[in-house]
């Protein structure tokens, strides 16, 4: 770049956007790269405090602003987003579907600790509809040696950073059990919050049944809701340590897979997670699920709607982050609670 006044400038090319900002009603670029700078553009230059000006000047060895924002944004794009424009050096891609958002997070790191670049996202692991912003790029100076974004895509290597994994639309068997509403002496409270959560999913209950404390019966419904096609499993009741709560026997006799019978997570400790042979998922749901605003369950099932596998690993990083404040105006997922 080379700077000369503003009042030489006229017939030059501007090297990068000019912004101007009028309060409470916008900040925007009123001349962008590349405009050929006019006698009339001149006054509004110095209007926004321009009375020099930086002009393009021919480097192989440098790349501007929005040329690098452009390699920045094809090391982040995955599947299902697109990308805006460059503006002002930045670039943001946008979801193009509702599903999970993932982040290559050790990736991410690694381009933002090579200084001179950044990658600001909202957090992985969470769902994310059409139409949200998922992350912005740009470099920090107005231009950056070639070599600096050469390197950039060496640390990033040939996967996309960020990917976004649609949701599938899933049968739902719901095997509700207790004696208590077996017998009839409170109320089902728990399937309406399950289906609530579902339709979030736009997937839907289509086999419920309701069992006392027998876990040679709860283990029957299961296999039952498996062989007549279910995505998914969900059994609500019976899942704390009492002897008299059957439900985790039930399933482990099913003899799906136990990834964990417990999670570094509150509300939601006695969580269950099981996948059948086949890799259908089955759930122990705690009671906390029927009462709390937000629990474990909001935080695995983005994972069981876009069928990315949960392992007990991955369950054990919740612990930093898996304390939920129970406000009293919930913000889930924009606060703390699973992050």
């Amino acid at each position: 770049m080379k700077l000369i006044r503003t009042e030489e400038a006229v017939g030059q090319v501007l090297c990068h956007d000019i912004t101007q900002i009028i309060k409470d009603e916008k900040k925007d670029a009123v001349f962008r790269k590349g405009h050929v700078i006019r006698p009339e553009d001149v006054p509004v230059l110095l209007s926004v405090g321009k009375d020099y000006i930086y002009i393009w000047e021919n480097d192989d060895t440098m790349l501007h602003e929005n040329d690098a924002a452009m390699i920045l944004r094809d090391i982040c794009m995955g599947e299902n987003m697109h990308a805006t424009e460059p503006k002002e050096g930045k670039i943001e891609l946008i979801a193009d579907k509702d599903g999970l958002l993932m982040i290559d997070v050790e990736r991410l790191n690694a381009i933002n600790a090579l200084g001179d670049m950044m990658i600001a996202s909202r957090h992985g692991g969470f769902a994310v509809k059409k139409g949200d912003k998922i992350t912005g790029t740009r470099v920090i100076p107005l231009v950056i040696k070639k070599d600096r974004m050469a390197t950039a895509k060496n640390v990033a290597g040939h996967q996309p950073i960020f990917n976004i994994i649609p949701f599938k639309k899933k049968k739902v068997g719901l095997v509700t059990t207790g004696n208590e509403v077996f017998h009839g002496r409170i109320q089902d409270n728990f399937t309406p919050v399950i289906i609530e959560k579902l339709t979030e999913y736009d997937s839907v209950v289509e086999r419920h049944v309701i069992l006392n404390d027998d876990h040679e019966k709860i283990t029957a419904a299961i296999l039952e809701m498996l062989d007549a096609g279910m995505d998914m499993i969900v059994c609500t009741g019976g899942m704390s340590v009492d002897p008299d709560d059957k439900t985790p026997l039930a399933i482990k006799n099913t003899g799906a897979d136990i990834i964990s019978y417990g999670a570094p997570v509150l509300p939601g400790a006695m969580f269950l997670l099981a996948y059948a042979k086949d890799g259908r998922p089955v759930m122990g749901l705690p009671g906390c699920v029927m009462y709390a605003k937000r629990t474990i369950f909001d935080l695995v099932l983005p994972y069981i709607m876009a069928d990315v596998p949960i392992t007990k690993e991955h369950l054990s990083r919740y612990g930093e982050g898996g304390l939920c404040l129970e406000c009293d105006v919930c913000s889930f997922p924009n606060c703390s609670f699973g992050k």
